[in-house]
């Protein structure tokens, strides 16, 4: 038999996203082909998804890392990509996906219900989708970006409609296998139920589901025994039904106590903020419609102590049945008893208005600009942070080893004025900037670009002259160079005309005609 297991912390990762193609066009007689290269694909998503025949999560206590596809990188002659596949993760019916503080993310109620758990990264664009008037063949290509990671809690909560509570030993397993189809495990010792129990109960046209839940004992809700690892399972029930024990060999314990008791671990549970009611309120289980059934009523004690309790019960207002799942007294008066609470929360979901979520448009700023700087220190310079969505997404896609990709990033910067605000803010030549934060910033070394981009440089394919280390000379060094020149062909010709009147060229013309008679001799 598989173990049951309601919790565990999953380690997904979307898919990375692939490189796009930097591709020239290549063809007899077309010379001028132009760049052909095709983007890459998008990485995979990971999907937990409402699956009825898985029933534990189990298979991700095992194995808690798991990561999607990626993208296949571009190709030449415009081909793209192949989108990485989307990793699909069963879970059952009743899943919670928490972060990794405690905050609920998603309520996984239904079958094909989904949430996307880590998103797959974009591909990179080729450097065709990068061309235009002015770069006509870019020799660089936008690198492929990394899907989300991060850690998820997942927790499972049963989906019923009612469920027994009660001490150990209350007889609450052998009530549900008497009322249902299910078979948990029934022994005589305490906490013989270890995970919850199902089972489906027909009372005349109302079918709905019951839950068994291991014992509770005082000091639940602060984790004593198994109560808080399963009172979880609780909080989807519309109604509760208190299981009393009137047979208990236990001298210090009665029904009237035993009730007292659960109440107030009942009371002092908190329930999760996505298990509100149909106008929005949380409703705390001790406040939901309760039934007590006082069992064992077929021994004799029980039966004398069912009588006895059974006036107190009823004048604080319980609906109070008198059962034995052993000889079925009473059970179908209080199985239909549990299908009108049932019918009554199922027809004030019905009947309530859906809640919609209003709308609301916000009008993108007329002075946004996408991102922030902010001014720092380190080691006593100063440093300049730039956070926003595009320009760390940009530094993502950029090939530093590409000096016409990281020219490009420049000129993009730019454009999204980024360096019109550290030139405001007072950034100086070598100062240094970073793009992100601590984890995965890059640092620069900032050095204000030209006005011009790479495209109108004259840079060949996949470099960019503003990169290269240039000299320029001054003015006055134009002209001494200049000069210089103009002296050194001076002296060149002077040299030549001074072995021309030397007669150095007569000579050496003389003897070559002299030669061949010289041999033929």
């Amino acid at each position: 038999m598989a173990a049951f297991i309601d919790r565990v912390v999953l380690h997904v990762s979307g898919g990375t996203g692939g490189h796009g193609c930097v591709s020239i066009k290549r063809e007899k007689f077309k010379p001028l082909g132009g760049p052909d290269g095709g983007a890459g694909g998008n990485g995979g998503d990971v999907i937990l998804r409402v699956d009825h025949q898985t029933t534990t999560l189990l298979a991700y206590h095992h194995l808690p890392h798991r990561h999607a596809s990626n993208g296949e990188g571009g190709k030449g002659d415009m081909r793209p990509g192949k989108h990485g596949e989307t990793l699909v993760l069963p879970v059952p019916d009743g899943t919670v996906v928490k972060g990794p503080g405690g905050e609920i993310l998603a309520d996984l109620v239904g079958e094909g219900t989904e949430y996307v758990a880590a998103a797959g990264g974009l591909g990179g664009l080729g450097n065709a989708a990068l061309s235009s008037q002015k770069r006509k063949a870019p020799g660089f290509a936008l690198l492929g970006i990394a899907g989300t990671a991060g850690d998820v809690v997942l927790e499972l909560k049963t989906v019923a409609d009612v469920a027994l509570v009660g001490y150990p030993s209350a007889g609450k397993s052998s009530l549900i296998a008497a009322i249902s189809a299910a078979r948990p495990k029934i022994a005589d010792y305490p906490f013989t139920t270890l995970v919850p129990n199902l089972g489906v109960v027909q009372a005349g046209d109302v079918r709905f589901t019951v839950a068994d839940v291991p014992g509770l004992i005082p000091g639940a809700s602060e984790g004593r025994g198994l109560g808080l690892e399963f009172l979880r399972h609780v909080e989807r029930c519309a109604a509760l039904v208190h299981v009393l024990d009137c047979g208990t060999l236990e001298s210090d314990r009665d029904p009237i106590s035993d009730l007292e008791i659960i109440e107030a671990e009942l009371a002092a549970y908190e329930v999760d903020s996505s298990f509100a009611g149909v106008d929005g309120q949380i409703i705390p289980l001790n406040e939901r419609p309760r039934l007590v059934a006082l069992n064992k009523v077929d021994m004799p004690d029980g039966e004398e102590m069912a009588k006895f309790v059974r006036p107190e019960l009823e004048k604080r207002g319980y609906r109070v049945f008198e059962v034995s799942a052993l000889t079925r007294t009473g059970l179908r008066e209080l199985t239909f008893a549990m299908a009108g609470l049932v019918e009554e929360a199922r027809a004030r979901i019905e009947a309530a208005p859906p809640i919609a979520a209003v709308p609301v448009l916000r009008p993108r700023a007329v002075n946004a600009k996408g991102f922030d700087i902010r001014r720092e220190e380190r080691n006593l310079e100063p440093l300049f942070r730039v956070t926003g969505e595009k320009p760390i997404r940009w530094v993502k896609q950029t090939d530093f080893t590409n000096d016409e990709a990281v020219g490009y990033l420049a000129d993009r910067l730019a454009k999204l004025g980024v360096e019109d605000k550290l030139f405001r803010m007072g950034a100086k030549p070598g100062d240094a900037v970073v793009i992100g934060d601590d984890y995965d910033g890059v640092v620069f070394d900032w050095e204000p670009t030209m006005a011009a981009g790479a495209e109108l440089l004259g840079s060949r394919r996949g470099h960019d002259v503003r990169l290269e280390e240039l000299n320029r000379p001054t003015r006055e060094q134009k002209r001494q160079e200049h000069q210089d020149r103009k002296d050194a062909r001076e002296a060149a010709r002077s040299e030549l005309e001074a072995e021309r009147k030397a007669g150095i060229w007569t000579e050496s013309v003389n003897y070559k005609h002299q030669r061949p008679a010289e041999d033929s001799e």
